[in-house]
């Protein structure tokens, strides 16, 4: 177990922005888990838990603790069940199902972050979401110390949300997540750009392997390394309307994009309508939105937490001036 104090969170956050907390602890084991919980339960601290840092944005320095997960392995189960360490790297367990001839994570490719995580966001790409895979969750209560499996359902997963967003935030230290995965491959092409992006290559019926690495190429193509320019890839969730108000919008813009949600609902691009307001490639500052895809804000160099939030309030003011709708981040500001 790492515990450190004073510690950077730099390395932790793919914005780039340098920002420190009183106490850093990376547990690497079940026990330490339970360990962890006891330092949380009896310290008086406020403390928050992250994972990679691919969906963290800070704003100031932290005078807490910080949490986060180094658990690693994997194994496969009950024939077609992954289970995975929640410190292990999502895209590197996606390439392992692939590998070992499961599928159903392949649209999930190159989507930064952790397992556990995958857990808290439901992460989601391309027509797939975590929760169409996730079988279940274990994790330590930090109240009690107690071991707790949590199945899909009692997570009530939905758009970008679970239970560990909502009611059971910072309650606990999510260890393993089991994945439900198929010997079937049956791929799915028709959000996005996939199918046209296989036929530009020759490619009507892709294997697992070609449609991972369709996908992998095609978010290469429009996202920014963090490596390179500081980000935490799509900013803002895509909002989700009524029937009514999508038809009232389509009356005005004759080809938007959108995906049907059920009968009475439809999701519209927030990267579309930022667009459509003028802000791609345009910035406040050091903090910009990205040139080839208006959903991502980036650090330009030297930008604070600060700045990309007031980037981040200035698109919304427009985006609901413009079209009526409020956009919120997918991002988690601390």
């Amino acid at each position: 177990m790492r515990d450190i104090y004073d510690y950077s969170l730099r390395a932790h956050n793919t914005f780039g922005i340098e920002a420190r907390c009183r106490r850093f602890i990376e547990f690497e084991t079940e026990e330490e888990a339970v360990e962890v919980a006891r330092i949380l339960r009896t310290s008086g601290c406020p403390y928050i838990i992250i994972g990679g840092g691919s969906n963290l944005l800070l704003t100031h320095d932290f005078d807490g603790i910080v949490v986060r997960s180094a658990i690693k392995g994997h194994c496969f189960e009950d024939g077609n069940r992954m289970v995975c360490g929640s410190g292990e790297t999502w895209d590197d367990m996606v390439a392992v199902s692939l590998e070992a001839g499961y599928y159903g994570m392949e649209n999930l490719s190159l989507i930064p972050g952790d397992v556990g995580a995958s857990a808290v966001q439901n992460i989601g790409a391309y027509g797939v979401e975590a929760k169409d895979l996730i079988l279940c969750v274990e994790a330590i209560e930090i109240a009690t110390g107690k071991p707790c499996k949590f199945s899909n359902e009692a997570c009530e997963y939905g758009y970008r949300q679970s239970r560990f967003k909502q009611a059971w935030k910072d309650k606990y230290l999510i260890t393993r997540v089991t994945y439900q995965l198929s010997w079937i491959f049956e791929p799915h092409l028709d959000y996005g750009n996939i199918r046209q992006e296989l036929e530009r290559r020759g490619i009507t019926s892709p294997t697992a392997q070609q449609l991972r690495q369709t996908i992998i190429d095609i978010r290469n193509a429009k996202l920014p390394d963090p490596q390179v320019t500081g980000n935490a890839g799509s900013f803002f969730m895509n909002p989700v309307v009524s029937r009514d108000k999508y038809e009232q919008l389509a009356a005005q813009y004759e080809n938007m994009p959108h995906y049907m949600i059920d009968a009475d609902h439809e999701k519209i691009p927030a990267g579309w309508m930022i667009d459509q307001c003028g802000w791609k490639g345009r910035n406040l500052g050091r903090a910009g939105v990205h040139e080839k895809q208006a959903l991502v804000l980036v650090n330009l160099g030297g930008a604070t937490g600060q700045e990309i939030v007031d980037l981040c309030h200035a698109i919304q003011h427009d985006v609901k001036e413009r079209f009526g709708i409020d956009i919120y981040p997918e991002v988690n500001i601390v």
